[in-house]
């Protein structure tokens, strides 16, 4: 084989991966009735005539499980880190003790605990279609390849080798959705 034949399969396999981190952090921003400080990651702050995020001006700690604190470093900044609370869309209503806002965690209904699970499923979809996407593009380059001079055994061995990688990352994304799911579902 020389070496413009080759297919770089851990190259696939990492762009595979990228798709898999992606959709752990689409599942960390999905509210589950547990305090998480991941929560407030989508929050932006006014502060200092900029948008900022919110770990820029606080921080975040979760004493408990239906809880998170946000500790402001500067007091001034107090009233504009609870606005930007409360304007984020989160569902949650910041109580203020100095310059530390306490955000009680409220237990989600059954209703909302479906469309929650419904939405990871949509997100999983979409992480399962990257990966598709890649396997296509690996496959495209192993045809490249054959056309190019690639030996059919070769062929044969890359293209394996890539639906092994396709079917372990989707076999991935099926387990982090299930755990995730039953951790909505979870009263």
């Amino acid at each position: 084989m020389s070496d413009d034949l080759d297919i770089d399969t851990d190259a696939i396999a990492k762009r595979m991966d990228g798709a898999l981190t992606s959709l752990r952090g689409d599942f960390a921003s999905l509210r589950t009735g547990r305090a998480s400080a991941s929560m407030l990651d989508v929050v932006e702050v006014d502060a200092y005539g900029s948008s900022m995020p919110i770990n820029q001006v606080a921080t975040i700690n979760v004493p408990e499980p239906r809880m998170v604190t946000v500790n402001v470093w500067d007091k001034s900044m107090v009233g504009a880190v609870d606005k930007a609370i409360r304007n984020a869309g989160l569902g949650i209503n910041p109580v203020m003790d100095g310059t530390t806002l306490r955000l009680p965690i409220p237990e989600l209904n059954e209703e909302r605990r479906r469309d929650l699970a419904k939405v990871a499923g949509q997100y999983a979809e979409q992480a399962r279609i990257a990966v598709r996407n890649v396997r296509r593009d690996g496959m495209d380059q192993v045809k490249k390849a054959k056309a190019a001079g690639m030996a059919e055994d070769d062929q044969k061995v890359y293209s394996d080798e890539i639906d092994e990688i396709t079917k372990a990352h989707i076999a991935k994304i099926d387990a982090a959705l299930e755990t995730k799911q039953e951790e909505i579902m979870q009263v």
